[in-house]
Order: structure tokens, then sequence, then C-alpha cells
């Protein structure tokens, strides 16, 4: 079992910045990928960006690309999210979670260890 934490949530107006970050502890913490999803009210979670931990090898939905960077910090076991020019729409509460095995980088079931999610608020 993988415990995930993440922190750095908060309120931004928009077309400024947060950044992230999920600490990830347990066995076989800092094999696989990692992944950013969120969820807005009323809306069903949704894929942001993802990371393999041996590679750093990184993917994007469209909707943040050119916007967001994911990051990793290895040694430490803890993944970032830099989230530049926000929208409102990019209000949600974002989650990070842990791919164990290889499958559909977007589909929230391809992943098997989630943390508890920090609100995310962009206001006009």
């Amino acid at each position: 079992q993988v415990q995930l934490v993440e922190s750095g949530g908060g309120l931004v107006q928009a077309g400024g910045s947060l950044r992230l970050s999920c600490a990830a502890s347990g066995r076989s913490a800092s094999t696989g990928s990692m992944g950013w999803f969120r969820q807005a009210p009323g809306k069903e979670r949704e894929f942001v960006a993802r990371i393999s931990w041996n590679g750093g090898i990184t993917y994007y939905a469209d909707s943040v690309k050119g916007r967001f960077t994911i990051s990793s910090d290895n040694p430490k076991n803890t993944v970032y999210l830099q989230m530049n020019t926000l929208k409102v729409e990019d209000t949600a509460v974002y989650y990070c979670a842990r791919q164990a095995r290889p499958g559909v980088v977007t589909a929230t079931s391809s992943y098997d260890d989630w943390g508890q999610g920090t609100q995310v608020t962009v206001s006009l």
C-alpha cells in the first residue's frame, strides 16, 4: 500500500500560479508512474498530467498543455504540478494517484493509489 499526500492548494486569481505537491510513502512508492487528476463540482474526475518515475516521461491533457508542468523529485518521492496562467475553469479538487502497472494513462481505473485531494479555487 502506498500513501499519497497532496498539498499546495488554495485560492488564486485568474492568471496566477500555484504549485501542488504530492508526497508518496510506503513500499513501492517510487515505482510506476504518478498522475494528477481533478474533479470539479458535478463533474467526473478528469486526467490532468502524468509522469513516470523512471525516465520522467510526461503526458498532459490538452486543456492544460503549455500552462501546467508536472515534475518529480525522485529522492524525495515527491511529484509536483506547477500551474501557471490559471483560469476559473481550473477550479477543482486536485488528486494525485499512482499507476503501478501499464494501462490507459488518462483512465482513473488505471491508478491504484489515491491521495485525499487538495482544493484549488481560481477567482476572477
